[in-house]
């Protein structure tokens, strides 16, 4: 026996149905940019339009770097935000494709029929596993190789100024 609808959704309809398929893959091939939270969420959705600026700092830090080499101190800073970025969109997809179906439906199609999902999660988990981790290493190594060599380079030009004599007091 069905229970009588509530008050609160009489007349609504459900909303579109969120797969979970969908939103592991858009946000392995496009989170960086929050097409995963679009899908989610909707265009409204800030935290989705925040993504889209580190993620162009970063892509014209790579630019900057292919023009001016890589004694470009300016793309040595923006360079690390397209990887953290590309990492946090890894992560998201990872989330999302472990969580149980039952949970995802319960989460994001409350009153839908749940759906199982398939093989297409599985490989979307393994691919954001293995890229993620290749892309937040390389951007930690690429910071930590930066840094030292920024380290090295005002030590030598601190060694390089000659040292000023002590003024003594003559008294």
């Amino acid at each position: 026996m069905n229970a009588p609808p509530s008050p609160a959704t009489l007349g609504t309809a459900p909303g579109p149905y969120r797969s979970k398929t969908v939103a592991t893959w858009l946000a392995l091939l496009g989170g960086s940019l929050g097409l995963h939270r679009f899908y989610l969420k909707g265009w409204g959705d800030l935290l989705g339009w925040l993504h889209v600026f580190p993620t162009l700092l970063g892509v014209v830090g790579v630019l900057r770097m292919r023009a001016f080499g890589q004694d470009d101190q300016l793309s040595w800073l923006m360079i690390p935000a397209l990887g953290l970025m590309l990492s946090q969109g890894m992560l998201h997809a990872i989330v999302y494709g472990l969580k149980p179906d039952e949970a995802w439906d319960r989460q994001r199609n409350p009153d839908l029929p749940g759906r199982s999902t398939g093989w297409g999660v599985v490989i979307g988990v393994i691919v954001a596993l293995l890229l993620g981790a290749t892309i937040l290493m390389g951007t930690v190594a690429f910071g930590g190789q930066k840094f030292f060599e920024w380290q090295q380079a005002n030590l030598a030009a601190a060694a390089a100024v000659p040292s000023q004599p002590n003024k003594t007091n003559p008294m």
